[in-house]
């Protein structure tokens, strides 16, 4: 029985593939509640235990456009079936690692071989399915694409907690076993182009790969180290550009470049490339902002975070279906204007932050958080890839999936630099407020003083170190509520360029 031109065979390959992209999204952040145990584990130092991230990171961003060439190439099914048996394999050797050396290079195979699942999906999504199923289809790569790595964290912590750090990946080895075979078995979507490994780009791949690679660690290290203050940094930044010039120069120059550069023509698809970054700083800073708070503010625990974010991904599940059912009824530039009026909103009640913010008032932000991302999902996902031609979709999936990573990658960087310099400066203001010849602040410290004295011997001493604890707190608050506002101005922004796009006239690839 076919649904609308689609057979239940190839539905359930689709589903299988829609499982194993969630498998790969979910493990950028499964890791993120639980670094502290995964260091303790491997004897790890703060320095090395961030490279578990990272590595992870930064050789996805490499694989994710070069799958387009490898799927015309081999076939999806090729492609995605040797991706998913090389992922769960990785899985594998992460959870056997002993070293923190040997969790970094098993990571980075893990997050190269992963990410060729990740634009499949949505090439076949919109390849297969006609126009009057894309608001089922649409929906359900919108919300694992957004849910996967939202509750990252909370399944993370989980596990963590519950049994140990080996769990984050012997968790993917079942599924991991099951999605290689139905996909082996249910998926035949296209031919493979072997003619095309014959004219494989290498000075292409080199490029882009130290162009991507480069970029992808000076925007993770770069708060680190004080951005180009440090030697390291400063000369990545340079391999960058050279590999940027290089990589530019083989896809426009190139018989067959490792990337096409030709969707960018399609205003709608250019367009909806930089909502998709937009997305990505939305998607994976609050995914970081959030913990980041709760833990240094708040205390809360990789369990406690989980269940506190959990908020945004029940959201998520249940705006999925209203916001396929709304991209039927409404222009999908007005839904995007609610999606980004909402995450502004959110952002923007979170700007009144304090130190004693709790679930409850972390809610609602969280809340329209959820519904946003939904909203603005589906119809970017329509807008960007739903009217290109057949032979440009493979290749433009992966760019549209690489600029959310990068999105979430330049965004955790600039929130990073923002809180750091932000808290700088506000404990230099703060520490002027509590300096002596204020009368508030001696008043405090006098009533502070005669408590610890009660209880303790050096109580004058304790109480100078319990205000300067108080100060800095203040100090961090204040800088969250700062960083929230910039995401205000940022999501108020791209709302305002949703217009700029143009709602599809034709029918997307395989419509009937």
């Amino acid at each position: 029985m076919a649904w609308i031109g689609v057979t239940r065979r190839q539905l359930a390959g689709f589903l299988a593939m829609v499982f194993g992209m969630f498998m790969a999204i979910l493990d950028i952040q499964i890791v993120s509640a639980s670094l502290t145990e995964i260091q303790a584990g491997l004897s790890a130092s703060s320095d090395e235990i961030a490279w578990v991230q990272t590595s992870y990171l930064i050789a996805e961003v490499v694989m994710i456009p070069l799958s387009g060439f490898l799927a015309r190439a081999l076939s999806t099914r090729v492609l995605f079936v040797t991706a998913a048996v090389g992922f769960t394999g990785a899985s594998v050797l992460c959870a056997t690692a002993t070293s923190i050396d040997q969790m970094i290079a098993y990571r980075a195979l893990q997050g190269f071989i992963g990410g060729g699942m990740i634009p499949s999906v949505f090439a076949v999504a919109f390849s297969l399915f006609p126009r009057s199923k894309q608001a089922i289809v649409s929906p359900i790569i919108g919300l694992v694409a957004t849910l996967a790595p939202t509750i990252g964290p909370t399944v993370g912590g989980y596990l963590s907690d519950t049994y140990s750090w080996h769990w984050l990946f012997l968790i993917n080895v079942g599924p991991g076993i099951a999605v290689a075979t139905a996909v082996f078995f249910l998926v035949d979507f296209d031919k493979p182009d072997h003619s095309l490994l014959g004219r494989f780009d290498f000075v292409g791949l080199g490029a882009m790969a130290l162009f991507l690679g480069s970029l992808e660690y000076v925007l993770e290290e770069g708060p680190r180290y004080d951005w180009f203050d440090d030697q390291t940094i400063s000369l990545l930044a340079v391999l960058a550009v050279v590999g940027a010039i290089v990589f530019f120069w083989r896809a426009l120059t190139a018989k067959e470049p490792i990337v096409e550069l030709r969707a960018f023509h399609n205003r709608n698809f250019a367009f909806g490339s930089a909502f998709s970054f937009t997305m990505g700083i939305g998607l994976y800073g609050l995914t970081y902002i959030y913990p980041i708070y709760l833990a240094q503010v708040r205390g809360y625990n990789a369990m406690m975070i989980g269940e506190t974010m959990a908020v945004t991904g029940i959201a998520m599940f249940l705006t999925a279906p209203i916001s396929g059912r709304l991209s039927q009824i409404l222009d999908p530039r007005v839904m995007m204007l609610i999606g980004f009026g909402g995450f502004a909103a959110g952002t923007y009640m979170a700007s009144g932050i304090t130190s004693d913010w709790d679930f409850n008032e972390l809610l609602i932000p969280q809340i329209l958080r959820g519904c946003s991302l939904m909203l603005c999902m589906v119809p970017i996902n329509n807008l960007s890839l739903g009217t290109l031609p057949p032979e440009q979709l493979k290749n433009a999936s992966g760019l549209y999936n690489l600029t959310r990573n990068l999105g979430g990658a330049v965004g955790l960087a600039v929130i990073n630099t923002l809180l750091n310099h932000r808290l700088d400066l506000h404990l230099a203001r703060l520490h002027e407020s509590v300096a002596w010849g204020h009368p508030v602040a001696e008043d405090q410290l006098a009533a502070m003083q005669q408590n610890f004295s009660q209880a303790l011997p050096d109580g004058a001493m304790s109480a100078l170190k319990q205000l300067a604890m108080l100060v800095r707190r203040q100090a961090n608050v204040m800088s969250f509520a700062d960083v929230f506002l910039a995401l205000t101005a940022l999501f108020a922004i791209a709302g305002l360029f949703t217009i700029l796009m143009r709602k599809p006239t034709t029918a997307p690839i395989g419509a009937h």
